[in-house]
């Protein structure tokens, strides 16, 4: 048994946000079923073909999902999407501004006629506001939220690897569903739920705000290292791999000069002799550790930070990370089904021993979309009719 067993979600969904937060329903049992658009679907179906064919961002956010073509605007379509939401718990949304509401699908028209209904909108700015009507995509949202202030290069920004805004927001429709769901077990009574990227992001942007408050300078961009401790972030070892570390507090720095620089005096000099003054001094002590690095392989410098106990990592690039030796140990990887076979899958983060996350079939586009019609009441002839007039 799992969590959200017996739990129907609803979703009219595309790109990450909504996609992120309801696979992660999935994973906890709920059923998805994903509404998408007739012949080309969610439109992150067509990012690329890194998987096989299919998209990376798709195979990603969409397993253990059930794929319902419909034309949202056919005329047909407002009664499908009823008998959907007779049975739904959740219905998810992050359809462009205004379009839900337009579909009769706004949780102000949707109370009246199911009260138990969860209905969570997510959209790039909130449903007011003077930015309510704007587009938002990921990097933009990066930009609007201040992160690339802080992200990148002196010299230049630089976006997030991965679609962090996206990813933001998807988190926390994502929480605020699994509280609803609490809430209405004890309430009898659903709720709406509006989650916004730029909210999102920001909340993730507290500690760059506060280091900023009242007029402050806010922290400048430092590439991979640390924007106000130092050191911590990118060296080079003699081998010319990068080592990260990081050190926290004056008991590490003293260590760190002790046994891993092997000079001890650095930890009283009064250049280096707190985080604000190492920090002020960066360059200066920077170019010191990477001179007693020199001798060392990336392999020796890490033995000597292990044994001293100070933190550090290997800069993986992705075939590293595929390969990890720590999340092979830990059986976190299993597979799932796809459209072009199995693919690799990591198991959601949370080991739990109550039960086991499900981990179902990425779906293809429409697969579903017979099954779930049948199941509402639509005999086969009624199913190819709507078929023929383009309305799934």
């Amino acid at each position: 048994m799992r969590p959200l067993d017996g739990i129907t979600v609803v979703t009219l969904e595309h790109a990450i946000a909504a996609p992120f937060c309801t696979r992660q329903l999935a994973d906890l049992g709920a059923r998805v079923i994903k509404v998408e658009r007739p012949g080309t679907g969610d439109f992150a179906r067509a990012y690329d073909e890194r998987v096989r064919g299919l998209a990376s961002h798709f195979v990603w956010t969409n397993r253990s999902k059930e794929s319902l073509t419909l034309d949202v605007k056919h005329a047909e379509a407002a009664g499908i999407l009823a008998r959907l939401l007779e049975q739904a718990d959740v219905l998810v949304q992050n359809l462009a501004p205004g379009a839900a509401a337009r579909l009769g699908l706004s949780y102000e028209v949707l109370r009246e006629q199911h009260p138990r209904l969860i209905v969570c909108d997510i959209s790039g700015y909130g449903a007011s506001g003077p930015y309510r009507d704007k587009k938002a995509y990921d990097l933009l949202i990066q930009s609007e939220s201040g992160f690339l202030s802080i992200t990148g290069s002196p010299d230049a920004p630089a976006k997030a690897g991965c679609s962090i805004a996206d990813i933001a927001a998807g988190m926390y429709a994502y929480s605020n569903i699994l509280a609803a769901l609490l809430q209405r077990g004890r309430s009898g009574r659903g709720c709406h739920i509006e989650v916004s990227m730029l909210e999102s992001m920001v909340e993730w942007m507290s500690y760059p705000l506060y280091y900023a408050f009242d007029g402050a300078t806010p922290p400048p961009r430092a590439g991979a290292a640390h924007a106000t401790i130092t050191p911590y972030g990118p060296f080079t070892a003699g081998d010319g791999k990068t080592v990260m570390l990081g050190l926290q507090n004056e008991r590490e720095w003293e260590v760190f000069c002790r046994a891993v620089l092997e000079r001890p005096e650095l930890a009283a000099d009064p250049r280096f002799s707190s985080s604000s003054r190492r920090t002020a001094n960066r360059q200066e002590l920077e170019a010191l550790i990477v001179a007693s690095f020199a001798p060392l392989s990336s392999e020796q410098l890490i033995g000597r930070l292990d044994a001293a106990q100070i933190a550090n990592a290997r800069m993986n690039d992705m075939h590293d990370v595929w390969e990890h030796p720590q999340l092979r140990a830990r059986g976190r990887w299993t597979e799932v089904a796809t459209p072009a076979g199995p693919i690799p899958a990591l198991l959601p983060p949370g080991a739990v021993d109550a039960f086991t996350p499900r981990m179902d079939a990425v779906p293809a586009l429409g697969q579903h979309t017979d099954a779930i019609l049948g199941e509402l009441g639509w005999d086969a002839a009624a199913i190819e009719r709507l078929r023929q007039a383009g309305a799934i």
